[in-house]
């Protein structure tokens, strides 16, 4: 049975951040996630984690200038430093948040520089934080996104993150997979999670298009949880969808899986 973890940069928009603990847990989930911790202190997102009885289950390596349009410095020249900073303030919040897993971004392809180089640098980033990480027994995720979402983000197919992931060459590198951005991507959906289950450390979920909840677009959730279930991951579905409409309003899709 797939287990369900509520993703609060997304889901109850509708109050402030910090008030999501408490209609993520009062709509019945266990679990959250969400993009980026490092606004809050550690302490404050710990008291509502355990105020309301969640866990935390993901949240991002620090991913530069959001704002300004950065989606991740890992494969950046010259930013090595920064992202190693990263890496160090993302165990701080995990092991405060006794987080199991941490995603990292790649980042945009930067222009003018050789592709080469990007790739080296963003294999050297990826191996020293799975190190990190490992040694504090956190696993790390690399997340493909699509170009719609995200254009000129580096790593977009699944067979790109696999070369990478060999490229890599530690165990403690695994895929983030989000069906949403896949679909548009490669769709296979159903294959693709059965054939490479065992590399896949995270699974994230929205329909296409207009990324709502499932059932509103084309992928057949059903069918897909069914898989994912019959694949044996036993690990946490983020449910990183915009609401159609209220996000309570929007949870009967969820109904069969309680």
């Amino acid at each position: 049975m797939p287990k369900f973890s509520a993703n609060l940069s997304m889901l109850f928009n509708e109050v402030e951040f910090l008030d999501r603990f408490e209609r993520a847990a009062n709509a019945g989930f266990k679990a959250v996630e969400y993009m980026f911790p490092y606004e809050w202190p550690t302490e404050q997102l710990a008291e509502k984690l355990a105020a309301h009885d969640l866990k935390q289950v993901l949240f991002n390596l620090p991913a530069g200038d959001w704002g300004g349009g950065e989606r991740g410095i890992a494969c950046i020249p010259g930013r090595e430093g920064e992202f190693r900073d990263g890496v160090a303030s993302a165990l701080e919040y995990a092991e405060a948040l006794q987080c199991p897993t941490i995603n990292c971004l790649a980042g945009l392809t930067p222009e003018g520089t050789d592709l080469d180089k990007v790739r080296q640098t963003l294999v050297n980033n990826l191996q020293f934080a799975a190190d990190a990480l490992d040694k504090k027994g956190i696993r790390f995720v690399i997340e493909m996104l699509s170009h719609k979402a995200v254009p000129g983000f580096l790593l977009v197919h699944t067979r790109e993150a696999l070369r990478l992931m060999e490229a890599v060459n530690h165990p403690n590198l695994r895929l983030q997979y989000d069906v949403y951005h896949m679909q548009i991507m490669e769709g296979n959906l159903i294959d693709t999670l059965s054939t490479h289950m065992p590399r896949i450390g995270h699974i994230q979920i929205a329909d296409n298009p207009g990324r709502h909840e499932p059932g509103t677009g084309e992928i057949n959730y059903p069918n897909v949880l069914a898989a994912i279930d019959k694949a044996g991951y036993d690990g946490w579905i983020g449910c990183e969808y915009a609401p159609a409409g209220t996000t309570e309003e929007g949870l009967g899709w969820m109904q069969p899986y309680r």
